[in-house]
């Protein structure tokens, strides 16, 4: 998706735009990106320390630190009252569903309990957000950006929790378009591709925090092909062409455009899986990621 494809329209600038997970990564760079292109950005972090990292990066007034724990219902309910006071009678434009984790091991090596907190945290969470949130998008005629990635399209071997997590939002984003469009409420879906952010750097962290859990030939069964997977990957994330620049564009013209896309895929990468999730049968799909498995 080239840079001309990511116009917009003006006039949906300085509205209120709700962003969670914009601690670092490509949630912090599109809060950025949004409030200096004159969106009222309310953006969604863990911790104060990082709502003020964030403030002080920011080159514009328009962006504002709210405290958001999406996998807790007392901090959704404390920041919709917040945002939604800050906001006043302007109301609130849109919301991006932008956090979430990624639990990298073999399947048999994850533990339920980190199976349930990847999903709460990519699924469950997202979801609540949004419920919280809908009276007030409702009342605008806004918007809703779902961001899930290329493994919404493909189920990686070593992503398998990950890749739960994002097919259920893929359909979880689906299921939200077709009951809001009839009450106004435009629903997209984001899906980037390999891009060189922080999370490679933690998918090897909880690679490695799994195999610790488990027993010690089990963990030898998978470890080699394991690290093979995880030198591949972040390879392919160093040498991807797709920047954070790119992902915050396809966000901005989904909230900006007359008639935005239902998916936009950023980078060759997440368009090449949507393509081939498509034309392969399962088994030849299976043979073109049979190299990461390879013993």
């Amino acid at each position: 998706m080239t840079t001309s494809q990511f116009t917009g329209r003006p006039e949906a600038a300085r509205r209120a735009v709700v962003i969670t997970g914009a601690s670092s990564g490509l949630g912090r760079h599109c809060a950025l990106h949004l409030a200096g292109h004159g969106f009222r950005v309310f953006a969604g972090v863990r911790r104060a320390e990082d709502g003020e990292r964030l403030r002080e990066e920011a080159t514009s007034s328009r962006l504002r630190p709210v405290i958001l724990d999406v996998t807790d219902e007392n901090s959704i309910r404390a920041a919709e009252a917040e945002v939604a006071e800050e906001a006043g009678a302007q109301g609130i434009w849109a919301l991006v569903n932008n956090a979430g984790t990624c639990v990298s091991a073999p399947l048999e090596c994850v533990p339920p309990a980190q199976l349930r907190q990847q999903l709460d945290t990519n699924v469950v969470g997202p979801l609540a957000v949004t419920q919280a949130f809908l009276p007030h998008l409702r009342r605008t005629r806004g918007r809703i950006v779902n961001v899930t990635s290329g493994l919404g399209s493909i189920a990686s071997p070593y992503l398998g929790a990950y890749a739960t997590g994002q097919f259920a939002k893929e359909g979880m984003t689906d299921a939200l378009r077709r009951e809001l469009r009839p009450l106004g409420v435009t629903v997209c879906l984001i899906q980037p591709g390999a891009i060189d952010t922080p999370i490679w750097n933690k998918v090897r962290e909880t690679g490695n925090e799994v195999f610790g859990h488990v027993p010690r030939p089990l963990a030898d069964l998978y470890r080699p092909t394991f690290e093979r997977f995880l030198q591949a990957n972040e390879a392919r994330a160093h040498a991807s062409r797709t920047s954070p620049e790119d992902f915050a564009r396809g966000v901005r013209h989904a909230l900006t455009a007359a008639r935005p896309k239902t998916r936009y895929r950023i980078g060759t990468d997440a368009q090449a899986a949507a393509a081939l999730s498509r034309l392969l049968p399962d088994r030849a799909l299976d043979r073109c990621l049979s190299a990461l498995t390879k013993r």
